[in-house]
């Protein structure tokens, strides 16, 4: 009869994030994870693979944070609803962005999100690549929103100072970049969650249209 396993999935997932949360990904490691365990890094290896295995705790754990309330209604309402969901939670651990944007994970509570996002809109009328195109475009913008806040010109530094972004950008010459200090100076005094909801609606009222 095997032993009982000491750690469960959750509680694996749980300190991985927590390693990625305050250290970046540079901080993942089975030595790492095994010490905010409290366990040897050999036992770490009973219930991970590697490290695809360590980035894959991580990205469960972090979708696995997409919360929303399915109260049906209209196709357009859900995906809004989910797509919001997700970006807060993809936001919320910047430093795993990178993961979710290029690591895939078959974990049942990981794909909740994007089955209930499919299907808010197959409800619109779409199947089959219509579908897929939809899909892709919906959740592109969710994890490109997350990224842009982090590494474009405009993403604020650590200590989230938008205004700090703003005058960087600001110091580029004028006659070459108007268009760019333009929308620091207006990403400065705006407000993260307006401008995801701004962006989702454009997104939105696409499909809309296409359909």
């Amino acid at each position: 009869m095997p032993a009982p396993r000491k750690f469960s999935r959750e509680q694996l997932q749980t300190a991985a994030l927590t390693l990625v949360d305050e250290h970046g990904l540079a901080g993942l490691t089975m030595r790492n994870l095994a010490a905010e365990l409290g366990t040897g890094a050999m036992t770490i290896y009973n219930y991970v693979d590697g490290r695809d295995g360590l980035e894959e705790l991580v990205t469960e754990a972090v979708m696995t944070e997409t919360q929303w309330t399915d109260e049906g209604g209209e196709w357009e309402t859900r995906v809004f609803t989910i797509a919001e969901a997700t970006w807060r939670a993809v936001r919320a651990h910047p430093h795993a962005i990178p993961l979710i944007l290029t690591r895939r994970s078959f974990d049942i509570p990981t794909l909740a999100p994007a089955e209930a996002l499919l299907q808010a809109l197959a409800d619109s009328g779409r199947s089959g690549l219509d579908l897929l195109v939809a899909f892709r475009a919906v959740s592109g913008f969710v994890t490109g929103f997350a990224q842009a806040e982090l590494t474009n010109p405009l993403s604020a530094p650590a200590d989230g100072d938008r205004a700090a972004a703003a005058t960087r950008v600001a110091q580029l010459p004028a006659d070459r970049f108007p268009r760019l200090i333009e929308i620091a100076h207006a990403a400065a005094a705006g407000d993260p969650d307006i401008e995801f909801r701004d962006g989702l609606k454009i997104v939105l009222a696409g499909l809309r249209a296409k359909h």
